[in-house]
């Protein structure tokens, strides 16, 4: 904590010398499953208004990844922080502020279509508007490292359960091949409830968007539909994703695909994504000491255990799943 103490005072230094800027509270606003933190900044002189810090210690973190998808979101018409001022010697950015009301504080019963539907237009837009040069492929080494969180860090580290049988490197390979055969579009790749922020005009505010990658449509729907942080019944899911592909469709914004065809999509990348998340809760907490993405675990697998039973081609995974890992699961002391 010493280190990061002297983290805020070199903030305070960097408000006050460097951007002129006095008068002010400053609290923190949130962290995030990486080295970034945020604090928010009350303006006391300008009837309190306020403005986001990101600190992302350069030793640690790259901000140009961040700056470079802040651009092209604000260029497509994408409701993300404007960028205000940045040291890079610091890694210190000084963001606008998009509220501090997350989708997974706000939503419920009564709003959920609204709040979806907000969040499915922003996507689609994001799909078909933000610019796609350069990004990082989400091809199938970054795939397969990905699903590896689960075997490496939930199966083997937390759980203590054998990794190496060929079933799971054949479903991995299954995974995979459904991904790359998807339409290629922008994935932010953490497009879920506790990254977007609620918002009076209903366009959601986007955050955490710096791992952005050209990769499969179905990515991003899935993440905030099967939420890893909060889980709605199937008949709710089932109207938001024909909500999507009639919009997609009726607007001819995207390739052209059947509601069937991307329904399998989405449910095997959903598989993918969860597989993942799995793992990367478990190193959390191993690697991080961050305990309270354990809880999220078990609501991770069960959309595993759900889908996994609509293809055959995941018997395995689902037997697994619930003869071996959620048993140990349960047994496991921490």
């Amino acid at each position: 904590m010493v280190s990061m103490d002297i983290r805020l005072e070199e903030i305070n230094t960097w408000l006050q010398t460097d951007l002129n800027i006095s008068n002010y509270s400053i609290e923190p606003a949130s962290a995030d499953a990486s080295f970034r933190r945020y604090f928010r900044i009350i303006l006391d002189n300008d009837q309190g208004k306020s403005l986001i810090i990101m600190d992302a210690p350069p030793s640690k973190e790259d901000c140009a990844p961040f700056i470079d998808i802040t651009n092209r979101l604000l260029k497509s018409g994408i409701n993300a922080p404007e960028i205000k001022a940045f040291s890079a010697e610091n890694g210190f950015l000084l963001l606008s502020d998009l509220g501090n009301t997350m989708y997974l504080d706000k939503l419920n019963e009564e709003n959920a279509d609204e709040l979806y539907h907000a969040a499915i237009n922003s996507l689609i837009t994001m799909q078909s508007h933000t610019s796609t040069a350069e990004l990082p492929q989400y091809n199938e080494a970054l795939l397969h490292q990905e699903m590896s969180l689960f075997s490496d860090w939930l199966l083997n580290k937390h759980l203590g359960l054998p990794t190496q049988d060929s079933w799971l490197q054949n479903t991995f390979s299954f995974l995979s091949q459904s991904a790359l055969e998807q339409p290629q579009v922008f994935v932010h790749r953490d497009y879920h409830s506790r990254n977007l922020t609620w918002q009076h005009d209903q366009s959601p505010g986007v955050l955490d968007f710096q791992d952005a990658v050209l990769g499969p449509i179905s990515y991003d729907l899935v993440s905030i539909l099967r939420d890893c942080y909060i889980k709605w019944p199937s008949d709710h899911l089932v109207n938001w994703v024909t909500y999507y592909c009639d919009t997609v469709r009726q607007n001819d914004l995207l390739p052209n695909f059947s509601q069937a065809e991307f329904t399998r999509w989405f449910d095997l990348m959903g598989i993918q994504r969860h597989l993942k998340a799995s793992g990367i809760f478990a190193r959390l907490y191993h690697r991080d000491d961050k305990k309270g993405y354990l809880k999220d675990i078990p609501r991770t697998l069960s959309y595993i255990e759900e889908v996994s039973q609509k293809y055959s081609e995941l018997n395995e995974l689902n037997r697994f799943i619930n003869q071996s890992l959620q048993p140990a699961l349960k047994d496991i002391k921490t």
